[in-house]
């Protein structure tokens, strides 16, 4: 705790030399208080100054009563409502007298709010090894506190009864409009789609995760269960068995066609999001998983060969929309929208009702979507939502359904019936979504919210912006053309070597914030890793080793013996997967599906990043380590510095 207020006031002040302003008053303040509140004031309460502050940027004034818990400035006798704290910097950007919005407010002191109020607003409870003080190498483990996930698995129930409430209400004239829609957006896809379900052109694989019947990463190749549902669209003999189609009666009888009363539910599950909110997941089953990923790959792929909808809709770049983003925020003829619980709000009857005219992808996707989940404290429970954040598919069907409505809501503003073309023509460019990232042209975004709202989403005002100048998106954010993103402290600043994530974790926000010119705070950070590492050399970002980044360059002390390349001595990630053996024919299924004949022969550089991870060439351990690793530690080494 003691770490992360010196942190802060190094901050401070560092920017208050940048803003020509001073910030010891504003150091008090937070030592006191968090002396008093502890990590909830760092965490919670600063984050919720900073998001006020966010919106008053787009609202153009100031309210005292945006800011709960913080003394306002007085003039004459009344509040201007610019709070005292960070006043020195809040008058560089508001007019003092009147909390009105500058003319030509200082990028600086924008930035300098954001990084001093939500700094630590991603910063997750530390588990109970940090707070006995004890050493262990994967005790940096994240918590979630026990009320917030019970409050957090009640806002999960009850999300599902808006659901339902809102089929019941919804009128068949709105489904018929975006049905109509979609199929002017995505029919051809999803004719494509249709025709490689049809005729087993799929890829099927395993996600990286863990599973509700608890397989092991490499265990899943042998796996044995399959849905009466699934089998109908996917028989299993094409996907689980490595000779497709042409298997052994003796191997078919291996195979469990589970009915679907008897099918396995979601796991729903909580992770830690913030110290205020967790994030809750759901765990899918093996099989079901093993179908969405298949799908998921084909959209993926579909997607990018249309050249208007890669540009609509986003699933591996973010960087679309940050552009879009910065443009909003200097000329303003751009919206950015935010969604709250986006992924537990897509009803399935908006996806059914999307692709009633296309049988085999219709039953391809609700073949792979699990009907039932297990909610802690609960019970298991019908779903009336498509899927939660954990299903393959979730991802790209709620914005297929978002880019959908967007487009509804355009169309009942212009009072007419889009054409393909005319997306093309007049909102290429002004239109997309990545997940619930929406950017809307402003001129329609009132007509886009409303909506939304008709088909149950809720769009989160206070992450949403359209008025002013200050736009986000896709972890970005912009004032007037003008990046104001921060760097965040995820993890606590370690004060052991063993704290190996959290040592990583500091090594990245140092130089992060060396990269964003907050050169002091990177002093300050590189103090405190110098006592815990032996060897913190410069190295280039490229490199593998644990060190700083400069841009003066790189430091070697010898030469490769037979390579001849630059090395240099630190500390490296060792984070190997565990043990997990396969063989026998899950071996052979792994090594085909994972590396097909379609990429054979194609050059290394043509790969995607997933296939040129999963290509057994590289990874020469495949079959005997597999998953995600357990613990993660460092080891003094040497290595090449870029």
């Amino acid at each position: 705790m003691k770490s992360l207020i010196a942190l802060w006031s190094c901050t401070a002040n560092e920017l208050a030399v940048r803003c020509c302003t001073s910030a010891t008053r504003d150091i008090t303040t937070v030592v006191s208080r968090a002396k008093h509140e502890g990590l909830w004031f760092l965490a919670v309460t600063l984050a919720d100054f900073g998001k006020a502050f966010e919106r008053c940027l787009d609202e153009g004034f100031v309210e005292s009563s945006r800011f709960p818990g913080f003394a306002a400035k007085r003039t004459q006798g009344r509040d201007t409502g610019l709070p005292l704290f960070l006043g020195g910097f809040l008058t560089r950007v508001f007019d003092s007298q009147r909390g009105v919005l500058l003319d030509e407010p200082d990028i600086e002191a924008i930035y300098a709010i954001r990084q001093l109020t939500l700094m630590f607003s991603k910063i997750a409870l530390p588990g109970p090894d940090h707070e006995n003080g004890r050493a262990h190498q994967d005790h940096d483990r994240k918590v979630v506190d026990p009320s917030r996930g019970r409050a957090a698995i009640s806002e999960y129930v009850q999300i599902e009864n808006d659901v339902r409430a809102f089929d019941e209400m919804l009128d068949p004239q709105y489904l018929e409009d975006l049905y109509t829609m979609s199929n002017m957006l995505f029919g051809e896809l999803f004719a494509k789609l249709d025709r490689d379900i049809q005729f087993g052109r799929t890829h099927p694989r395993h996600g990286p995760g863990v599973v509700a019947d608890k397989l092991t990463s490499n265990g899943k190749w042998n796996q044995r269960t399959w849905t009466a549902r699934l089998q109908e669209v996917i028989p299993f003999e094409d996907v689980l068995f490595p000779n497709r189609g042409e298997i052994y009666d003796s191997e078919r009888e291996l195979v469990n066609i589970v009915e679907p009363g008897q099918e396995l539910p979601v796991k729903v599950t909580l992770v830690p999001k913030t110290l205020k909110t967790p994030r809750i997941i759901a765990i899918e089953p093996t099989a079901m998983q093993y179908a969405q990923q298949m799908i998921f790959r084909n959209i993926l792929t579909a997607i990018k060969e249309d050249s208007l909808l890669y540009r609509l809709v986003g699933f591996d770049d973010q960087e679309p929309n940050r552009v879009l983003a910065r443009k909003g925020s200097h000329n303003g003829d751009l919206a950015t929208l935010d969604l709250s619980e986006a992924s537990d709000r897509v009803s399935n009857r908006h996806v059914v009702a999307m692709l009633q005219d296309f049988p085999y992808l219709l039953a391809g996707v609700q073949a792979s979507r699990s009907t039932k989940a297990d909610v802690p404290g609960v019970g298991v429970l019908p779903l009336s939502k498509f899927a939660s954040m954990g299903s393959a598919l979730c991802f790209p069907m709620e914005a297929i359904v978002f880019v959908t409505i967007c487009f509804l809501g355009i169309q009942r503003e212009l009072s007419t019936t889009l054409s393909r073309s005319d997306v093309s023509k007049s909102f290429d460019g002004r239109v997309r979504v990545f997940g619930d990232d929406i950017i809307v042209p402003r001129d329609y975004v009132l007509s886009v919210v409303d909506e939304l709202h008709t088909f149950g989403y809720k769009v989160n005002i206070s992450k949403s912006f359209w008025t002013g100048r200050y736009r986000e998106s896709c972890g970005r954010e912009y004032f007037d053309g003008q990046d104001v993103s921060i760097v965040k402290i995820r993890h606590n600043i370690p004060s052991q070597r063993q704290d190996a994530r959290g040592v990583i974790a500091t090594v990245k926000a140092r130089n992060q914030f060396y990269r964003s010119g907050l050169w002091q705070t990177a002093a300050y950070l590189d103090r405190h890793i110098e006592k815990l590492l032996i060897h913190f050399p410069n190295v280039a970002p490229t490199s593998p080793l644990l060190g700083r980044e400069s841009f003066l360059g790189y430091q070697f002390q010898k030469l490769d013996p037979n390579y001849h390349s630059p090395l240099t001595k630190g500390y490296k990630v060792v984070a190997k997967p565990p043990p997990d053996v396969l063989e026998g024919a899950g071996a052979m299924t792994k090594c085909l599906l994972r590396y097909p004949p379609s990429l054979w022969g194609i050059p290394r550089d043509n790969y995607s990043e997933v296939d040129s991870v999963l290509d057994p060439r590289v990874d020469t351990e495949h079959l005997e380590r597999s998953g995600r690793p357990k613990h993660v530690s460092i080891k003094l080494g040497w290595g090449p510095p870029a």
